[in-house]
């Protein structure tokens, strides 16, 4: 069989007997990989004369890009929020076990703490590309401090922090740096919000809206200077109102740029937003969804007490609570059941409910043309799925990360 050297001395792979998720379509195709790119068919058949080194039968899976997650605390005992010695291993830990999950590449998220922790931990956190040893990591996901007193949910009210005369400058000297940051969740009603929604734009940092009590008109405002991000629909902001619907009205405003779309995220976990509210959002504005899970410390640990950054939390079944009170606080969805719950409460097509955690998330970070897609010359970051959408395989630039065990099935 003649293989292509030429090019390149790297195998081919041909994935055969799938459904590819291509421009928004389930299409019965073969996948091809190369130096952990896709790879376009045609260019190697007629361009290369080359042909796969080796062949995988895919057993009539569902072959979908890698889910991202945009908003995730931690996991597995670890909490991003915490500075530890051993913050290094605990983000090494979380990024490889939610390859079971189908998390390709992911934001590490740090609630609202005090400025010490943002010294400490934004150090440790540092771009990097998935593989074996976990899921890429994009860059962290500041969730306050600048955010609304009177919808802090479960941020600690001591530690938030409004905008003074050197707006901008007091967001640097709070975080300490901005090198790896990837978004920045703020309330929009703050003075001086505006001038640092402009500069974290200009710098490609994805400005978000959230924990907020802005009116329309305000957040609309966030979004002609260039905010394009809604975190955690409907929860920690004003509920929809009929004659100002605040933030949630951002989903069919017309006074959004020319060229511009708004992207909102949804914690699809059966607690956070009733199914009801889930289907108005999709309805509403479907290509601006974007599965999150929120997830905390107490993802995949038993029921009990757990910490979300300086508050502890209780968990009970799916609910999470700041411990003491019905506050919300985090969830403890995994990102594969938050896709499964969003086209169940839905009914929306599986194509839907895969784009929503892996094409939506490119978008908003503008990286689709490597990820969220399988486009030739895209990262091979991908899932085989079965037709429920549970994972049975992620894979990572074409190499095999994690398997599920059908040993004892």
């Amino acid at each position: 069989m003649p293989s292509n050297k030429s090019v390149s001395d790297a195998p081919i792979v041909q994935f055969t007997n799938c459904r590819i998720l291509r421009d928004h379509q389930l299409q019965r195709e073969d996948l091809w990989v190369r130096e952990g790119k896709i790879l376009n068919p045609e260019k190697l058949f007629f361009d290369e004369k080359g042909s796969a080194d080796v062949q995988l039968d895919c057993k009539d899976s569902i072959i979908a890009p890698g889910f991202i997650d945009v908003q995730i605390n931690g996991g597995f005992g670890v909490d991003f929020s915490l500075a530890t010695d051993d913050f290094k291993s605990g983000i090494d830990l979380v990024s490889q076990k939610i390859l079971s999950h189908g998390v390709t590449s992911f934001c590490p998220t740090l609630v609202t703490s005090p400025s010490s922790v943002y010294h400490q931990v934004l150090p440790q956190i540092s771009v990097r590309n998935g593989g074996t040893h976990g899921a890429g990591i994009l860059g962290a996901h500041l969730e306050g401090p600048f955010i609304s007193k009177e919808k802090k949910g479960a941020h600690p009210e001591h530690c938030l922090r409004t905008f003074e005369a050197g707006a901008f400058q007091d967001l640097l000297a709070t975080y300490g740096s901005l090198d790896c940051v990837q978004i920045v969740t703020l309330a929009p009603e703050m003075r001086r919000s505006s001038e640092v929604i402009r500069e974290l734009t200009k710098r490609g940092i994805c400005v978000s809206l959230g924990h907020s009590v802005a009116n329309l008109s305000q957040a609309e405002e966030a979004v002609q200077h260039g905010a394009t991000f809604i975190t955690h629909l409907f929860n920690a902001m004003l509920p929809f109102h009929h004659r100002d619907p605040g933030i949630v009205g951002l989903l069919t405003s017309d006074r959004i740029p020319a060229g511009r779309k708004v992207f909102y995220g949804m914690i699809s976990d059966g607690i956070h937003t009733n199914p009801a509210a889930l289907r108005i959002a999709h309805r509403a504005h479907p290509k601006g969804l974007v599965l999150v899970t929120d997830a905390m410390a107490g993802m995949g640990l038993a029921p009990g007490r757990h910490t979300l950054g300086q508050q502890v939390v209780e968990i009970d079944g799916l609910n999470t609570y700041i411990a003491g009170t019905k506050t919300l606080s985090g969830s403890v969805a995994t990102m594969d059941t938050c896709v499964r719950h969003f086209q169940e409460a839905t009914g929306c097509a599986v194509e839907t409910a895969l784009e929503a955690a892996s094409l939506h998330p490119a978008q908003l970070l503008g990286i689709e043309h490597k990820k969220g897609t399988l486009n030739y010359d895209s990262d091979a970051d991908f899932l085989m799925l079965n037709d429920s959408l549970y994972v049975q395989a992620t894979y990572i630039a074409g190499e095999e990360v994690w398997r599920q065990d059908v040993s004892g099935m």
